[in-house]
């Protein structure tokens, strides 16, 4: 089994490398906040597309942004708990995380950052990723990138999809979603359930027995409604509910160890707003409000009572006003103006609520030409006003060149980016009101080429990001003075500068019409600039290899190998994370048009390892399914 899977590795090693491989007509959104194919894109962009999504087989959204060059996924146990995504070794609540275009982000977390752990991937259709600081159309916390999830659209006659499945450890899900168009109204409604007994969020290798398990209750709805040819209304919703078990520290030795505690999640998203197109939809404009509210809440069951240890409360209320306007076939301009307010509470162990709040006011705008055939231009600037920390003004400009209508794109960035120091960070018991928001700038340069009437697509990207005044805990001694007056348990300065930079290969193959190969490689040296060592949980190497093949009798059959390279735990680096490689194995076979049974291997040879000290992974499991559409 050993030299199997050595062979396996060392196959993928050879491949320089795609996670998913971007056909020209596919749409992404988020890379300049208006519809464009990927091939018109400067950005560095993946995009997971339904199909994509429907192939792996994958229960979390982590599970597929793990296989994205350039991104690091690190959870703290399983499906439900603590998960962070880092994009090209940037911070995880440097990511701006989008749920149908609203900012998913949490005030009430230490950082202002987003958990994955609960983002399922039930009524998805596609997820787009675009690497690179974005702050100057997507704002604060766009530093490392941006990751959007798009729920599955209306379409225009009747539809039902649903799908089920069991596995590994008592693990069921069933999802289901409806849509359709009924006069002006187009609908799609969604909901899926997810339950599993999972494993120990204590590392079972380390000693842990107890299996923390987890439920998840989620629903989704998207409405638009035609007032006019020239004028609709949008209405979106998403709720998720997620209970899972975690380990914490238990007397006498207080060290990290399996606990009968619990945490769970509350979600709601909810968008409204009016769509208007005027001069024959030249001139496409958008009004909307957004809210986001997370709730949380631990709780410790130990001698058979609740006892809760914490509980937060985070919201988002942002209205917003975009325009998009043609002033000519060759030239374009994307603009708008925003204003959002964050709030947060929070309480340990029944103590008091620390409460806070605080508004930023942001315009920016976007210009775009082709002066000449293949040439794009472009050009951006943003303006964010914080009631706290005052202003800041961001810049970006890219260039896509492509001599033979796009066989070979020449493309390159720049882009700068900004976070605001989070609520707790400010206005916490340890809070710092004189923080200033921490700043990035970034550049990347890549080139892709397609050979053989795009058979073989194969691409290749340096990028580079500088980041100042990053803000970190600063523990206070005495005697009390400066920073640290009033602080005795310490406070948060803006202390440190990272360095980021690194090459991502992709490779794409489609030698036959049955078979599709898709390859990636990432290199991410990313170091605390001011000490030169390397960043916490930020492996310095990641292979990802996938491959599809379509029998003619119907039969799917594909595989994926993915291997994630050493990296350290801590910013000391004195505790390393060894470096770790999983094989997934998936087949899908269609009964009738309508009905179709599938069936997955996960971490085939059984791999132990950690993403996070001491915290457990999945090991070897298997699941079978079916899907049903009419």
């Amino acid at each position: 089994m050993r030299v199997l899977k050595t062979a396996l590795l060392l196959s993928a090693a050879t491949l320089p490398a795609v996670a998913h491989a971007e056909d020209a007509e596919t749409i992404i959104v988020s890379a300049n906040r208006t519809q464009q194919s990927t091939s018109e894109v400067a950005q560095s962009v993946t995009v997971i597309t339904l199909d994509d999504i429907a192939t792996r087989q994958s229960a979390g959204v982590a599970d597929l942004l793990r296989s994205v060059p350039g991104i690091t996924v690190t959870s703290n146990g399983g499906l439900g708990t603590t998960t962070s995504v880092n994009i090209r070794g940037a911070e995880s609540d440097q990511t701006v995380a989008l749920f149908d275009g609203v900012k998913l982000n949490d005030p009430s977390t230490p950082g202002g950052g987003f958990n994955f752990g609960n983002l399922l991937t039930g009524n998805i259709e596609r997820i787009e990723v675009v690497r690179g600081s974005q702050s100057v159309l997507w704002g604060s916390q766009a530093i490392g990138g941006v990751v959007n999830i798009v729920t599955r659209a209306p379409t225009e006659k009747l539809a039902l999809n649903l799908a089920s499945e069991y596995g590994w450890r008592d693990t069921a899900r069933v999802v289901g979603n409806i849509s359709g168009k009924f006069g002006p109204v187009s609908a799609n409604v969604g909901a899926g359930y997810l339950r599993t007994d999972g494993f120990s969020t204590f590392n079972e290798t380390r000693g842990g027995t107890e299996r923390d398990g987890y439920r998840n209750i989620g629903a989704n709805a998207k409405f638009n409604i035609a007032l006019s040819d020239a004028v609709s209304v949008d209405l979106r919703g998403w709720y998720s509910d997620g209970k899972v078990g975690i380990d914490g520290f238990p007397p006498p030795t207080y060290s990290f160890g399996d606990t009968p505690e619990f945490a769970r999640t509350k979600e709601l998203i909810g968008y409204a707003g009016l769509n208007a197109a005027l001069f024959d939809g030249r001139f496409r404009n958008r009004i909307a409000y957004t809210l986001t509210d997370t709730r949380r809440r631990n709780v410790d069951l130990t001698g058979g009572i609740e006892f809760e240890t914490f509980n937060a409360k985070g919201r988002n209320e942002r209205f917003e006003y975009q325009g998009n306007f043609d002033i000519t076939d060759a030239a374009s301009a994307t603009f708008g103006a925003e204003t959002e307010k964050a709030s947060f509470r929070t309480s340990s162990y029944g103590g008091p609520f620390a409460i806070a709040s605080a508004r930023i006011n942001s315009f920016y705008g976007q210009l775009s030409a082709k002066p000449v055939a293949g040439l794009t231009l472009s050009a951006g600037l943003r303006h964010d006003d914080h009631d706290t920390f005052g202003g800041k003004t961001t810049f970006s400009t890219s260039a896509l060149f492509t001599p033979n209508e796009g066989n070979t794109v020449l493309r390159a960035s720049y882009g700068e980016g900004f976070k605001t120091p989070s609520l707790y960070q400010l206005f916490s018991d340890y809070g710092n009101k004189l923080l200033r928001p921490e700043s990035s700038r970034s550049w990347d340069a890549g080139i892709t080429q397609k050979l053989l009437d795009g058979r073989i697509e194969v691409g290749a990207t340096w990028f580079h990001r500088d980041t100042r005044n990053l803000i970190n805990f600063i523990s206070c001694r005495l005697p009390l003075t400066g920073i640290c007056s009033g602080r005795p348990n310490g406070t948060y300065d803006n202390v440190a500068k990272a360095r980021a930079q690194g090459l991502e290969f992709t490779l794409a193959l489609k030698p036959v019409d049955a078979l599709r190969v898709q390859a990636n490689y990432g290199y991410v040296d990313a170091i605390n600039a001011m000490t030169g060592l390397d960043l916490a949980r930020r492996p310095r190497h990641s292979v990802n290899v996938s491959a599809d093949y379509d029998w003619a009798f119907g039969l799917k059959t594909g595989a994926t190998i993915t291997h994630v390279g050493a990296s350290f735990d801590n910013a000391a680096n004195t505790r390393k994370l060894d470096g770790y490689a999983l094989v997934d194995l998936r087949a899908a076979f269609p009964v009738t048009h309508n009905i179709e049974l599938y069936g997955r291997i996960e971490n085939l040879f059984n791999e132990q390892y950690e993403t996070s000290l001491r915290y457990g992974t999945p090991r070897r499991a298997a699941y079978a399914g079916v899907r049903l559409a009419f």
